[in-house]
């Protein structure tokens, strides 16, 4: 596979990405955080945060008006010293770990009428996943979730998107001091949904975050997640996998903020494009504070080309203010799964149509198994299955 990649320790914070394009912030953290709306301008794509985005799809979730739809949801029977609960307005930007940061989700929190709140009590092991299905039926939704772990808790929740709908939300992750949270974030939509996100997360003492992000469906999905430490010794892993096929555009933009020393962050997502209009972008920032000596942090991002016309872009940054760190590095690479390796897998005897399967199945492996839950697993295999049928279908009618 040929690739472009490149890590470094360090990196310029201000750069611009050629003539007529915009320049970032200085910061990452200069961003304006609010729960007004009025706060954030309407992008124009001429922003840094929104220079990728399909602002045309988009656009409704940019609106400040409230909307009459709601997405249905399947709760399961809850475990002893977990709650599902609505929360006023009110509470739920008092609860929140901080304000919004972009228009999407501020509109989302404006006029979600509230929010659900899913408590784990302190204390609290959960042995089995807590797992939540909600499902659209084509309307306009906003929606704003707070997913608390109180002290010493344990447990993994798992939120399954289906269906369609044109859906902005608000996400806000409040992790106690010692609370372990494994979050698994399934984006499974119908092929017409579109869907702006905000996932906002913070660390107390000694915390662990887990965090999987899952895209393979929607006409449009973008995802904005953070995490910022509030406490030493915490440490998170966020991992996400997309596949994006024609029409789809899949946008992942990411910020860990290390504030505090001796905190551990790590980053891995992988994405496979197939269809000449598929489009995926990863977008990466770290900020390591002049406060956060001992900082350990990498993030990593790979992206696999199936077919002409994929398009990846993939921006890794990295902000360090201090020299007192442990480790911190970025890497990014793309590359095409060429004739050479189809060459060498056809000689012994495999098709090509199963070619593609093991190579893309290797390529998410490792990710898929970081969920840690055995039917989350296999189910997404046999999607990602069904996405390379659909690659070989189309694939054969060009070839036809």
């Amino acid at each position: 596979m040929t690739v472009t990649d490149h890590s470094r320790a360090t990196a310029d914070a201000a750069h611009t990405h050629g003539l007529g394009t915009p320049t970032p912030d200085a910061s990452r953290a200069d961003r304006p955080t609010s729960f007004d709306v009025d706060a954030f301008t309407v992008p124009t794509g001429r922003e840094e945060e929104w220079r990728f985005s399909p602002l045309k799809d988009i656009k409704p979730m940019l609106a400040d008006q409230a909307t009459d739809g709601h997405l249905e949801w399947d709760v399961p029977a809850l475990p002893e010293g977990v709650t599902l609960t609505e929360v006023s307005p009110a509470d739920a930007r008092e609860r929140s770990v901080r304000a919004p940061g972009d228009r999407a989700s501020a509109v989302a929190a404006a006029h979600a009428g509230g929010a659900m709140a899913l408590t784990i009590a302190p204390n609290t092991v959960v042995d089995e996943p807590i797992q939540i299905t909600v499902t659209g039926r084509g309307e306009d939704v906003r929606g704003h979730l707070l997913v608390e772990a109180g002290a010493s808790s344990e447990a993994t929740v798992i939120i399954e998107r289906r269906g369609t709908a044109t859906y902005s939300e608000f996400v806000s992750v409040d992790l106690a001091d010692n609370a372990g949270l494994n979050l698994v974030l399934l984006q499974l939509w119908d092929e017409d949904a579109v869907h702006a996100g905000e996932v906002v997360a913070r660390l107390g003492r000694d915390s662990r975050l887990r965090g999987s992000v899952v895209t393979l469906g929607g006409k449009a999905v973008r995802l904005n997640t953070s995490a910022a430490f509030a406490g030493e010794g915490a440490s998170v892993d966020l991992f996400g996998l997309y596949f994006a096929d024609s029409g789809q555009h899949q946008e992942h933009q990411l910020f860990v903020d290390h504030a505090v020393p001796r905190c551990t962050s790590r980053v891995t997502y992988k994405g496979a494009l197939a269809g000449a209009t598929a489009r995926t972008v990863w977008i990466g920032d770290v900020l390591i504070r002049k406060e956060a000596e001992e900082t350990d942090t990498y993030e990593l991002n790979r992206n696999l080309v199936l077919t002409d016309g994929a398009r990846a872009d993939s921006v890794p940054n990295l902000e360090i203010e201090t020299g007192e760190i442990a480790g911190a590095g970025h890497a990014s690479a793309t590359g095409r799964f060429d004739d050479e390796q189809m060459f060498y897998l056809r000689s012994r005897g495999i098709s090509e149509e199963e070619a593609r399967k093991l190579v893309v199945r290797g390529f998410f492996a490792d990710l898929i198994q970081e969920i840690g839950v055995p039917t989350v697993e296999e189910s997404l295999m046999k999607a990602i299955d069904l996405e390379l049928e659909h690659v070989n279908e189309e694939l054969a009618e060009e070839h036809a």
